[in-house]
């Protein structure tokens, strides 16, 4: 009898029944990741890994051990001041990612944001990295190039194919697996720098609590999930939204006001607009409304207001003060 795999244990506690399974302690979940970044996984033993997780959903403290794994395979500087980490990895398809624009707008405002994702998992939604290029934004390369345009813009974005090739290419796996895997959530975790405020997106709520409770794991003094229109971090301008808060060890929920009494009619999608809106050329009442909701809720969880009616003056403020000629 050949001798068991290394890895074979991990998938034997997740898939050993109804009464003999269970979830991986944060250890564990730990260094299991680490085999699978090192490729000391067989592609057998990967797919029943990530479906077994998948079909049982996976655990804060699991979410956790995988975070600090891809953390530190990272190797990012721990010297780095970064003041927001920004996740985005779902893609918009029904509006567009208007949420850029707050990005870039709290970016001029003097915060530093460091932003990562990923884009063409899922077929015909825009993603961040392909709308940043009309605003003449790259990916980093790096993390020299990240240090760089943090301090000449306040705004950096690095791509998972830089950031994790290992995560990359398993979140590409996708449409073999015919389901998402775990690995879409924990990257929206990562914040490999550290930032001392979080942001990320859901479109399921149920994994919202989820994703702050590993928040709390990894010690994100500030977190805060959306459940965002196309699961971005952005909110609707025109309904009420759900989100999920860390503040330390305490973790409460809410329901943000919408910025609009009524629902909007869907415009045509047109990634120009983007930067149209931007430079003022456009009047978009979607776009603005989203733009300046997401900056406001934003602004909340950096501790610069403390409740709704503040938190929208000052994001219109913000926006309207934007140096339309940046870009």
């Amino acid at each position: 009898m050949s001798q068991e795999h290394p890895f074979a244990p991990f998938v034997r506690i997740l898939g050993k029944g109804k009464q003999g399974s269970r979830s991986l302690t944060q250890e564990e979940a730990r260094e299991a990741m680490q085999m699978i970044l090192a490729k000391q996984v067989e592609p057998e033993q990967l797919g029943a890994f990530l479906m077994l997780l998948r079909v049982k959903e996976e655990s804060p403290e699991e979410l956790a051990g995988f975070v600090e794994a891809v953390r530190q395979q990272c190797d990012a500087p721990a010297d780095l001041p970064v003041d927001l980490d920004w996740s985005t990895y779902a893609g918009k398809k029904r509006q567009l990612p208007w949420f850029i624009l707050s990005a870039l707008a709290l970016a001029g405002s003097g915060v530093r944001v460091f932003m990562h994702g990923a884009k063409g998992h899922t077929p015909d939604r825009f993603y961040t990295e392909d709308c940043l290029k009309q605003f003449g934004i790259g990916a980093c390369s790096d993390w020299q190039g990240v240090a760089t345009e943090l301090d000449n813009t306040h705004f950096a974005f690095m791509s998972i194919d830089t950031l994790s090739p290992e995560m990359a290419r398993i979140i590409n796996l996708r449409p073999v697996l015919g389901l998402r895997s775990p690995v879409h959530t924990l990257c929206r975790l990562i914040n490999p720098l550290l930032a001392p405020h979080a942001v990320d997106g859901v479109f399921h709520p149920a994994y919202a609590p989820m994703h702050q409770k590993t928040a709390q794991l990894l010690g994100t003094a500030n977190g805060l999930t959306i459940k965002g229109d196309g699961g971005e971090a952005e909110i609707k301008p025109d309904s009420e939204c759900e989100l999920q808060w860390t503040r330390g060890d305490q973790y409460s929920a809410e329901q943000w006001p919408r910025y609009f009494p009524r629902r909007l009619v869907k415009q045509d999608l047109n990634t120009a607009d983007l930067l149209s809106l931007w430079r003022g050329e456009i009047e978009h009442e979607y776009g603005t409304g989203a733009v300046i909701s997401t900056l406001a809720v934003v602004l909340k969880l950096l501790n610069r207001a403390d409740n709704s009616v503040d938190c929208f003056a000052l994001a219109e403020q913000i926006w309207l003060g934007r140096d339309k000629q940046k870009y």
